[in-house]
C-alpha cells in the first residue's frame, strides 16, 4: 500500500549535517528525516579523526585558511574557506552544548587538539579515535527526543518531485519518492522544503572506507533533476585503509601519523621523505600516490604503517578503536607494523551550491559531502570534512527558516507507479553489474589516470547504464537496485569530469598531462535540463 507524508522539510541523509539541521530547525518546523537503514550507519558513524577549528591561542584563522587553501591545490574558493574556518569555533561549541564528550588533556579542562596531515598547528579537537561516533550518537539522541522531528529508517529514496510554479516561472522541489525496505513499497514524501545530505560516492570504487551507503544517492537524484555537478574527478583516496582478507573498510586515522606513526616498505624502510619534505604529514593525496607508486614498483601487496615506538599507554589512550580493531586481526599495534593500502575516501566534488546550501532547483537545498560548496578544491584536507557538515547545515537551516513561511504548500503528487513492472527472477544482473562497474572504475578512473583508460571506461559505463535502463524499466525497485543506478550515474559523471581535465592537480592525477595548469578552473556539469532556466507554464 502507497502511502503519502507531508512535512514541513524533508531531509534525505541522517548523517552529522542532516541531524544538525534537524535540530537547527526543529523549532519552527515539522521535519522529516530518511535514512537508508538504521540511523546509527553511515559516514558520520565511522569518522576516526576529528574536527579542524580554530581553538588554540596560538593558531588563528588566517593559518587555517592558508593551509586548506594549500591542500586544495589552488582550487579552493577563498570565500568559501573563510566563511567555513571563522564559523568553526561556533561549531565546536554547538557540538558541545549539544553533549558532545570530546577528549581532554591528562589532568585539565582544556581539551587535547591533534595534527594531521597539512595542518600547520594541532587544530584538531576529537573524541579519542572514535570522534564521528560520539558526534553522531549525540546527535542521535537529541533528534529521537524532539516531538517535531520524524525519522524514517530503512527508507531509501529514488527520486526528487518537482512542480512547476508560475509564479516564479521556475521548476521547484516539493518532495521524493522513496522505498520503505520493510514493506516493499514506494511511497510519497512532500515538503516545502528538501534537503539532500547522503553522503559520498566511494563506494563507486571497488576499494573504500565508506560505508555501503555512499553510493552517490543525492548527486544522481540532483544531477537527474536538473543541478550542476562539479569537480566529481576529485576523489580523495584514504592512504591508508587496513590490509586484511577479513576486513572490511576499515581505515587507519589521520591521526595515527599525525601522532608520529612512520609509513615503510616491507624491509622496514621509510620512504615518504623521498616524496615531500613533510614526509608522513604530507597532504593526503600525495601520500596516496607515493604509496601506490611503491606497490606497483615493488610489486607487493601493502606498505605498513608503524606506530609501534609509542608507549602502550598512549597508544591505548589515543587510539583505543584502531588497536581493538587490529588485535581483532591478529596485529598489535604496540609492536607490529599495520598493513595498509589506499581506498577511496572523500568525494570532493558534488552539487553546487552557495553558502546557504541552496542549489539550482528553488527549494532544494545540498549539504555535507554531498554537496560542492568550493571548501575543499582540488584536495581536502583532514578533518575539514565534519566542520562543513556543522557550518554549513547551521547555515542552510537560518535561509530555510527566514523564507519557510513564504513557500506554498505543494500541490499533491502522484503514487509511484508499481503496476506495470513484475518482481525480478534474475538479481545475480544486478550483482554482476555492481562488481563491473566498481572493478573498471578501480582500473581505468583510480589514482593514476590516462585518457587512453578513461576512454574505456566511457565505454563500459554506456553499456553498464543501458542495462540498468532496461532492468529499472521492467522490474520493480529494490535498494540494490536503486544504488546501482546511482553510482552509476555518478561514474558517468566522475569519468566525464576527468576526461576535461587536461592537467593534474591535486587528486587527480594524469600520466597525459602530468603538470599543473597556471589556470585554476572548476569542471562544471551543466544537465541538459538545467533546473535554474525559466520555464513556461501553461494556464
Amino acid at each position: 500500500m502507497n502511502r503519502h507524508f507531508d512535512h514541513d522539510v524533508l531531509i534525505i541523509g541522517s548523517g552529522a549535517a542532516g541531524l544538525t539541521l534537524a535540530l537547527s530547525l526543529a523549532q519552527t518546523a515539522k521535519v522529516a528525516v530518511l535514512s537508508k537503514s538504521a540511523v546509527n550507519t553511515g559516514s558520520t558513524w565511522f569518522a576516526q579523526g576529528g574536527i579542524a577549528a580554530v581553538l588554540d591561542d596560538d593558531d588563528s584563522i588566517e593559518a587555517h585558511v592558508a593551509d586548506t587553501l594549500v591542500a586544495g591545490s589552488g582550487l579552493c574558493h577563498e570565500d568559501a574557506v573563510r566563511f567555513t574556518v571563522e564559523r568553526s569555533k561556533s561549531a565546536i561549541n554547538w557540538l558541545i552544548n549539544q553533549g558532545v564528550d570530546f577528549t581532554r588533556e591528562q589532568n585539565s579542562d582544556d581539551y587535547h587538539l591533534t595534527q594531521e596531515g597539512g595542518h600547520s598547528h594541532r587544530r584538531i579537537i576529537h573524541s579519542a579515535d572514535a570522534t564521528g561516533k560520539a558526534v553522531h550518537s549525540t546527535l542521535i539522541e537529541q533528534v529521537q527526543q524532539h516531538p517535531s522531528i520524524e525519522i524514517f529508517e530503512h527508507h531509501v529514496a529514488l527520486n526528487l518531485i518537482t512542480q512547476a510554479d508560475a509564479g516564479s516561472r521556475k521548476l521547484r522541489c516539493t518532495g521524493a519518492y522513496a522505498l520503505n525496505r520493510a514493506d516493499d513499497h514506494v511511497h510519497v514524501f512532500q515538503a516545502k522544503t528538501v534537503v539532500l545530505a547522503t553522503g559520498g560516492a566511494s563506494k563507486v570504487y571497488l576499494y573504500t572506507s565508506n560505508p555501503d551507503s555512499a553510493s552517490g544517492d543525492g548527486i544522481a537524484m540532483a544531477w537527474r533533476a536538473g543541478c550542476r555537478i562539479a569537480n566529481m574527478e576529485f576523489n580523495q583516496f584514504h592512504p591508508t585503509c587496513l590490509y586484511h582478507p577479513k576486513a572490511k573498510s576499515f581505515l587507519m586515522t589521520e591521526a595515527l601519523r599525525g601522532e608520529g606513526a612512520y609509513l615503510r616498505l616491507p624491509d622496514g624502510t621509510r620512504f615518504m621523505p623521498k616524496f615531500d619534505e613533510r614526509a608522513e604529514l604530507a597532504p593526503r593525496d600525495i601520500v596516496a600516490r607515493a604509496i601506490d607508486h611503491e606497490i606497483k614498483r615493488l610489486g607487493c601487496d601493502c606498505v605498513y604503517l608503524d606506530i609501534s615506538h609509542k608507549s602502550p599507554e598512549f597508544l591505548s589512550e589515543h587510539f583505543p578503536t584502531v588497536k581493538a580493531r587490529c588485535l581483532e586481526y591478529g596485529i598489535d599495534i604496540t609492536r607490529d607494523p599495520i598493513p595498509v593500502v589506499p581506498a577511496a575516501h572523500y568525494t570532493c566534488g558534488g552539487v553546487v551550491v552557495d553558502s546557504n546550501g541552496q542549489t539550482d532547483l528553488e527549494n532544494l537545498y545540498a549539504i555535507g559531502e554531498t554537496s560542492f560548496t568550493g571548501l575543499h578544491g582540488a584536495n581536502r584536507m583532514a578533518s575539514n570534512s565534519l566542520l562543513e557538515c556543522i557550518v554549513y547545515a547551521q547555515s542552510a537551516a537560518e535561509h530555510i527558516a527566514s523564507r519557510l513561511t513564504r513557500v506554498p504548500a505543494p500541490n499533491k503528487s502522484p503514487n509511484w507507479d508499481e503496476s506495470r513492472v513484475t518482481n525480478s527472477d534474475e538479481d545475480v544482473v544486478i550483482s554482476h553489474n555492481w562488481d563491473e562497474l566498481r572493478r573498471f572504475m578501480w582500473d581505468y578512473v583510480g589514482i593514476v589516470r590516462t585518457h587512453k583508460r578513461l576512454e574505456r571506461a566511457t565505454h563500459r559505463i554506456k553499456l553498464l547504464q543501458k542495462e540498468i535502463a532496461e532492468y529499472y524499466s521492467n522490474y520493480k525497485v529494490s535498494g540494490d537496485l536503486i544504488e546501482l543506478r546511482n553510482l552509476a550515474t555518478v561514474a558517468e559523471l566522475i569519468i566525464r569530469s576527468a576526461m576535461e581535465r587536461k592537467e593534474s592537480r591535486g587528486l587527480h592525477y594524469s600520466l597525459d598531462h602530468p603538470t599543473m595548469s597556471e589556470v585554476a578552473r572548476d569542471t562544471i556539469l551543466v544537465p541538459t535540463n538545467f533546473a535554474a532556466q525559466d520555464i513556461i507554464v501553461s494556464a
